[in-house]
């Protein structure tokens, strides 16, 4: 509820949540518009939880310094975005400024387009989902990439990354995605309309 987002964002910091994920569209790289650098300045301050900042935009490059100085603790960038070489910066540029620098994939993308960049990345994003809209469902056979992207983390030395899945989370499918390695969970319209959210994040937590 944007007009009770404060309230919003305590009551899943008091239910246990590990991050707020911020989705960020620009119309153009998705159909849609959302929140921006205004909100996330206010929404930094106001929470202890970490912020994961996902940038659904044409231009990442060009607007990370406007998410860093605004107070990401982790930016992701799409692939589809950006060409390998400008992939490669964008990561570099998030380290740089001391930040931990994820990368995401559409539904239809496949999982090596993360090589030229896995071994340095702190968190790989599969969108589970057509990025755009919440309240979508599932897509199946998500998990087969978050598995993929297990394997390539492997391969590469990083087997310590983060695997986020995202798009349609709910207590029928996490279970799914968490034994084919995904290590954390965005639940957007399953958790705020959950009777009892605390419950649900001590779910998925448990799967």
């Amino acid at each position: 509820d944007f007009m009770n987002l404060g309230r919003d964002i305590r009551m899943i910091e008091e239910g246990g949540a590990a991050f707020v994920h911020i989705d960020v569209m620009d119309g153009h790289f998705v159909p849609n518009l959302t929140m921006g650098v205004p909100l996330l300045k206010q929404l930094k301050p106001a929470t202890n939880l970490l912020c994961d900042v996902h940038l659904m935009i044409d231009n990442p490059l060009d607007e990370l310094p406007w998410f860093i100085d605004a107070g990401a603790d982790l930016l992701n960038v799409h692939v589809e975005a950006l060409d390998e070489a400008d992939l490669a910066r964008a990561v570099a540029q998030i380290h740089e400024a001391g930040l931990l620098a994820a990368a995401a994939l559409k539904p239809k993308t496949p999982a090596n387009a993360l090589s030229p960049v896995i071994a340095e990345l702190d968190m790989a994003l599969v969108m589970s989902v057509e990025p755009g809209f919440s309240g979508q469902s599932y897509i199946a056979g998500s998990d087969l990439k978050v598995a993929e992207v297990v394997q390539m983390a492997r391969a590469a030395g990083n087997e310590e990354l983060l695997i986020q899945v995202d798009g349609g989370i709910n207590r029928d499918n996490a279970a799914d995605a968490a034994r084919a390695g995904a290590t954390c969970a965005v639940v957007g319209s399953a958790l705020f309309g959950a009777s009892d959210p605390a419950e649900l994040v001590r779910y998925i937590q448990s799967c």
